[in-house]
């Protein structure tokens, strides 16, 4: 089996702030500020501010709801079309060679923010792990976010010129 490693994270877990970010952020008008890259009336997509690896984005429905039992037909087509989006986006911005998508709902099950569900999209190349994790527990996220951000933009901008 084949692990991501992401120590780095440990900084959210011990401090994961107050407040429901994903609420907080779709409420702000600087996109750019709270790394939405796409929004939508029912979902959008934001970059997660302690990635797994590099374009590490969440996929959240713009109603507060904890559970994807909760969601609405809406929701879910607007969930889906924003992750086949945003593949599209960083496939063209940044190959990569596969991608984990999923959802970790209740905290037993790994949920950082339990009341707010969301869809974790991580993009994987050949060889992102490499000894660091192992022996420094160190991940080297290779970019700067809001490089990362730019790209993606430029890819989802791209997408609409289509």
């Amino acid at each position: 089996m084949e692990k991501l490693w992401a120590p780095w994270r440990v900084e959210y877990i011990r401090n994961p702030g107050t407040g429901c970010f994903f609420c907080s952020g779709y409420k702000s008008k600087d996109d750019r500020k709270v790394f939405i890259v796409e929004r939508g009336e029912k979902a959008f997509t934001i970059m997660n501010r302690f990635p797994y690896n590099n374009g590490h984005l969440m996929i959240a429905p713009v109603r507060h709801v904890g559970q994807i039992e909760s969601l609405n037909d809406g929701e879910i087509l607007a969930i889906n079309h924003l992750i086949s989006r945003v593949i599209r986006a960083l496939d063209y911005a940044m190959k990569p060679q596969g991608y984990n998508i999923g959802v970790n709902q209740g905290r037993v099950a790994g949920a950082g923010v339990v009341d707010h569900v969301h869809f974790h999209l991580v993009p994987r190349w050949q060889g992102d792990t490499n000894f660091m994790p192992l022996l420094a527990e160190t991940k080297v996220i290779s970019e700067a976010l809001l490089e990362t951000y730019d790209k993606i933009k430029e890819g989802l901008s791209r997408l609409n010129n289509l």
